[in-house]
């Protein structure tokens, strides 16, 4: 029986990608855990490993292509025995072969027959793992068969494999959905949540020849948008649009950590003319961010229509522009972390960033976030909030400036930041709360360091 390989949901959000590339050619064998193609997605790009075995029978969906939506038939594998002209043949003009086929229902996951493995930080199709028995083994069966198990309400442990190695395959959970004699005791469907209500249309600007009609024929030229372009671009509508933004602004005067920051940064061990670590003011702000969050746990949620999500960690992403967009890798479990593994974590995280070579785990998710465009020069701005986050932290460029200490005019450094926040998950006074708590940590440095 021919395996299909379909274009697997690499992310809980994902609809469609680019094929970029293949690694395997037909006639070739692979086995499970052999990477057979590389997947690009609106912000990265990713290694496909096979979750069974067999030849490689026929290329569906050529090296290149893009728009591939999820579940889309991409290669066709004969299993072990099978004459692989024949898989090929009989997998051909199929509808579910075509590259454009319709994805999976959103309450339904996508039954990837490829995908990366998933870590506890990246949901999973549950299609993708074995069953398991009622003694604790592991039944293994190809992901069609569960497919087709699940929405017939079968059990696994009442189900002989007749494939490779006692492998269940389509033809035995056919052969038991015809028997009868295979149905769970409480066959519940597989969605167990009701579909969500359809979302009311967002409202669209004038059309692209409503645009282009306001410019001089030949004086422009078009510049076609990519997946990371478009993805940001209903994000943000979808932000702007359904979250009620409120914003807190203050100064912070940064000389004491400048100075601290020189001092840890000079101590730093070296190994071979190389520092151990080399702290940017930047790192100091995703610990001072992590330790208020930690500080006013209140204020460290996310918004969603039936409860409150109360985090206990702060998970804090970093804004990374890369060409054609940006990007917020996620400094996990920020405020138990030392400023050395921050920094290191974040100048790995950053370098892979503008690879496009980040899992979707390191770049998904987050309690809040940090954009920084004071190396730019910029003095103040307000950033918007990204869901699920429910706060971010716009941060300004430190200058030299006027301050009035004891009565007396003096100069500092001083930063300005402004703190911007969902006001359905923060209040106005939460929100005060955690800036004050990130100023004391900014302008009392050594309080990160016990």
């Amino acid at each position: 029986m021919p395996i299909e390989i379909t274009m697997p949901a690499l992310s809980p959000t994902m609809e469609e990608g680019n094929l970029a590339k293949w690694l395997v050619k037909e006639g070739d064998k692979v086995a499970a855990g052999d990477v057979i193609a590389e997947i690009e997605t609106d912000k990265a790009t990713m290694e496909v490993e096979a979750v069974d075995e067999g030849t490689v029978a026929k290329i569906v969906v050529e090296a290149g292509s893009e728009g591939v939506k999820v579940n889309a038939v991409i290669a066709i594998l004969a299993e072990e025995g099978e004459d692989v002209a024949e898989a090929a043949k009989g997998a051909s003009g199929g509808a579910a072969a075509k590259p454009d086929a319709s994805p999976a229902s959103k309450d339904e996951p996508a039954p990837a027959k490829a995908e990366v493995p998933a870590t506890d930080k990246a949901p999973q199709a549950p299609a993708a793992g074995p069953a398991p028995k009622a003694d604790g083994e592991r039944v293994f069966a190809s992901p069609l068969a569960r497919r087709i198990a699940r929405e017939e309400g079968l059990d696994f442990k009442k189900i002989d494999g007749s494939g490779p190695h006692g492998r269940i395959v389509k033809r035995d959970v056919e052969a038991a959905v015809s028997g009868g004699g295979a149905k769970a005791e409480s066959a519940a469907p597989a969605a167990s949540a009701a579909a969500p209500a359809p979302k009311a249309a967002m409202p669209s600007g004038p059309s692209d020849e409503q645009v282009l009609k306001l410019f001089e024929e030949g004086s422009y030229e078009l510049v076609k948008h990519d997946g990371m372009r478009k993805t940001i671009a209903k994000r943000l509508q979808e932000s702007k649009q359904t979250i009620p933004h409120f914003y807190v602004t203050v100064d912070c005067e940064l000389d004491a950590l400048l100075k601290l920051r020189a001092e840890l940064n000079a101590s730093a061990p070296r190994t071979e003319d190389r520092a151990a670590y080399k702290l940017s003011v930047n790192d100091m702000i995703i610990k001072g961010l992590a330790l208020a969050l930690r500080d006013v746990p209140d204020a460290n949620v996310s918004w969603t229509d039936e409860a409150m999500v109360k985090h206990k960690h702060a998970d804090v992403g970093v804004a990374v522009s890369i060409p054609g967009g940006l990007i917020t890798p996620i400094i996990r479990n920020a405020e138990q972390k030392s400023l050395s593994t921050i920094s290191n974590e974040m100048k790995d995280l950053g370098k892979r960033a503008k690879e496009r070579k980040l899992k979707p785990e390191e770049y998904q998710g987050g309690t809040t976030a940090v954009s920084n465009m004071g190396m730019m020069g910029v003095k103040h701005f307000a950033a918007v909030v990204n869901p699920p986050h429910a706060t971010i932290l716009a941060i300004g460029a430190g200058e030299q400036r006027p301050v009035v200490k004891d009565g007396a005019l003096a100069v500092a450094t001083v930063m300005t930041v402004t703190l911007s926040t969902d006001h359905r998950a923060v209040d106005g006074a939460l929100g005060a709360e955690l800036l004050q708590a990130f100023k004391g940590y900014i302008e009392n440095p050594m309080s990160m360091l016990v």
